[in-house]
């Protein structure tokens, strides 16, 4: 695989790794943008206003202020509410909702104090960004842009609350990538010490890393008992024709209820143990790879699960899913706007699809990246070898597919995903994944420092507790 493309980057992102721990949802660069889990039909987002209380203070009121900036009880609600949805989404076990509201308060905090940071330091968000960011949140929700909009409106979100969270996500993000990724750096000898502790702390069952796919079928709140054995039954029906030799992923796009499933095929990712619900790990801990769990249910549903890769010990497996992508490349700059760029890309797209131009020749002679000469291809690339918003984006198209323009810190691209095949890596190709494994690890610590010391600088007054 050829590695000239200045497109390509370490996989190992910290945003949002703070979050992992209670289950919040992480900024948008990391784990996508998805429109946020309501706790009902009219369930607020975060920083809009949550429907009215039964209490007898339904007024809004200041929990807490952050260098002068207020948090609000609305907020404080709002968050947890989402919070909650997603824990019960999961199958988590729900900690006190009084623990639970301390801790989403303390995120708010440290957010609030980085957001802060990040207008001290002049980083700021395009609307074209933004513009991105919904049109992903759209896609990746299997909506039109108009649809989403259609759809927040009847939750009682407003399209400016929900850009202003897109806003404040990317914001995270970039401060993120500003102040930590420089400051970590990786020896080959820190590489061989991790391989060496890996390898010992093989049967560490915490050190399991997992790829999963699963196929939900979704149980309304307030169904009733004729209806759950009914969806019951179609998720027995769903894993028998997986057990059968059905593909798995053709099920997932045709079946599922998860978010997503339509473009992704239900894959939910390489990622440790503890970084999937627990119901997911009990219902595949003794399944081989290839293996289908039994029907588990889940605060959302029936889950059908299947193990698509299953490795000890942090290091890569003898086999991954490598993707085979092109792209064409535009630097917006005094002579090409970002608009321009977005445009000009748009309209390549069009042609191509309507036969009249080919996606090689155009790279060949518009890309400015190092792989135009050879009509965009980036050649086999494992997993984590590109930018996230571009890795994210390729990874929900289908063979032959053309996404709509993208910004990443690079440019504008249009992708169009070639192929996808199960590879053997080679042991050069293991050790880049561990040194990948291990910067992702370093950043996380490297995170969690820098966001104590950032909530440490900032003057944080409590007023009222939160009335939930």
């Amino acid at each position: 695989m050829s590695l000239e493309s200045d497109l390509l980057s370490p996989a190992a992102r910290v945003l949002g790794l703070a979050l992992l721990a209670l289950g919040l949802a992480a900024p948008a660069a990391a784990q996508g943008l998805r429109v946020p889990p309501q706790p009902g039909a009219g369930g607020p987002a975060a920083g809009s206003a949550p429907a009215a209380s039964s209490s007898p203070r339904a007024a809004d009121f200041i929990v807490a202020v952050v260098n002068s900036e207020p948090i609000t009880n609305n907020e404080v609600r709002a968050r947890l509410a989402r919070v909650e949805q997603q824990l019960a989404q999961q199958g988590v076990a729900m900690p006190p909702r009084a623990e639970l509201a301390r801790q989403v308060l303390e995120r708010l905090i440290s957010e609030r104090a980085q957001l802060q940071l990040a207008r001290e330091l002049g980083i700021r968000i395009d609307e074209a960004i933004i513009d991105q960011a919904e049109q992903n949140v759209a896609r990746q929700n299997q909506l039109t842009v108009a649809e989403l909009r259609r759809q927040l409106e009847a939750d009682g979100i407003s399209r400016a609350a929900f850009r202003e969270d897109l806003r404040n996500q990317l914001l995270l993000g970039r401060l993120r990538d500003r102040e930590i990724e420089p400051k970590v750096r990786l020896s080959d000898l820190d590489v061989d010490q991790f391989i060496r502790e890996q390898q010992q702390n093989s049967a560490d069952p915490s050190s399991l890393e997992l790829n999963l796919a699963h196929i939900l079928v979704a149980v309304p709140e307030n169904a009733g008992d004729a209806q759950v054995q009914q969806l019951r039954a179609k998720a027995l029906a769903v894993q028998e024709r997986a057990r059968s030799g059905a593909d798995f992923a053709a099920l997932a796009r045709e079946l599922s209820d998860a978010p997503g499933a339509g473009t992704n095929g239900g894959l939910v990712g390489l990622r440790t143990a503890d970084r999937y619900p627990p119901l997911f790990v009990q219902a595949t801990q003794r399944l081989p790879v290839g293996g289908i769990s039994e029907v588990v249910r889940s605060g959302a549903g029936f889950h059908v699960i299947k193990v698509v890769e299953k490795r000890q010990g942090g290091l890569p497996g003898a086999t991954v899913v490598q993707s085979r992508a092109r792209h064409i490349l535009l630097r917006p700059g005094p002579q090409l706007s970002e608009g321009a760029a977005r445009a000009q890309l748009a309209e390549f797209k069009r042609r191509v699809e309507a036969g009249q131009a080919e996606f090689a020749q155009l790279a060949r002679q518009h890309s400015q990246d190092g792989s135009a000469r050879n009509g965009g291809d980036l050649g086999w690339a494992n997993p984590g070898m590109f930018v996230p918003e571009f890795e994210e984006t390729m990874n929900t198209l289908a063979p032959g597919q053309i996404a709509e323009p993208i910004v990443s810190r690079f440019g504008v691209h249009l992708i169009q995903l070639v192929e996808r095949r199960q590879a053997q890596l080679s042991q050069r190709e293991q050790r880049d994944v561990a040194r990948n494994v291990l910067r992702e690890k370093k950043l996380e610590e490297a995170y969690t420092r820098w966001a104590q010391d950032v909530r440490g600088r900032a003057f944080v007054e409590y007023r009222e507790p939160p009335q939930l």
